[in-house]
């Protein structure tokens, strides 16, 4: 039998982030260019970047441009958060040595590196939490016996119901302790 268990956990590296960081960028391009297109046109009648747009650049084009901005400056962030792997890590569950080792990356810095450690024996319990609804949440803690409720699963999509009881399943058979939160 395998003494070691290592669930990988994905970070900001998801398709969903590449989409929205994408999506931003050229949608904030575009209205800071037409923004600015705008404002030129202020002194040159000739001048257009896009097809003949018929905006005065107060309010409109002063509006665009600095909604352009913010965009171009939102996408930046999410091409920063994805280029480090925000949030990325492993969770590490070792009967060998009797520890369990969270690892995770945040961004650059001294606090770059999230590493938590815990003793198998001070683990309690696994718990699953599952809130349906708008925003739905479907997560794993790891319980000790203190009552600290450390979470084991990532933050972003959620994971359909089964999946998330089966890898809550598989962690408390492992460790050998009891499952809470399961209907």
């Amino acid at each position: 039998m395998n003494k070691i268990k290592k669930d990988k956990i994905l970070g900001s590296r998801r398709f969903s982030n590449y989409w929205w960081a994408a999506t931003i960028l050229v949608g904030g391009i575009s209205f800071f260019l037409i923004g600015i297109e705008s404002y030129v046109k202020l002194y040159s009648n000739n001048f257009s970047f896009f097809d003949d747009h018929n905006i005065l650049f107060l309010p409109q084009g002063a509006v665009m441009t600095f909604y352009g901005m913010t965009g171009v400056l939102t996408s930046l962030f999410l091409w920063y958060t994805i280029f480090c792997d925000v949030g990325s890590g492993y969770n590490e569950f070792n009967q060998q040595t009797g520890f369990i080792t969270i690892f995770r990356l945040g961004f650059p810095g001294k606090n770059r590196v999230l590493k938590l450690q815990y003793k198998i024996n001070e683990v309690s319990s696994i718990k699953i939490n599952i809130q349906e609804g708008l925003s739905p949440k479907r997560e794993i803690y790891l319980k000790t016996k203190d009552r600290r409720e450390i979470p084991l699963t990532t933050v972003g999509e959620p994971v359909s119901i089964e999946k998330i009881e089966n890898q809550a399943k598989e962690i408390a058979l492992f460790l050998k302790v009891k499952l809470e939160g399961m209907a």
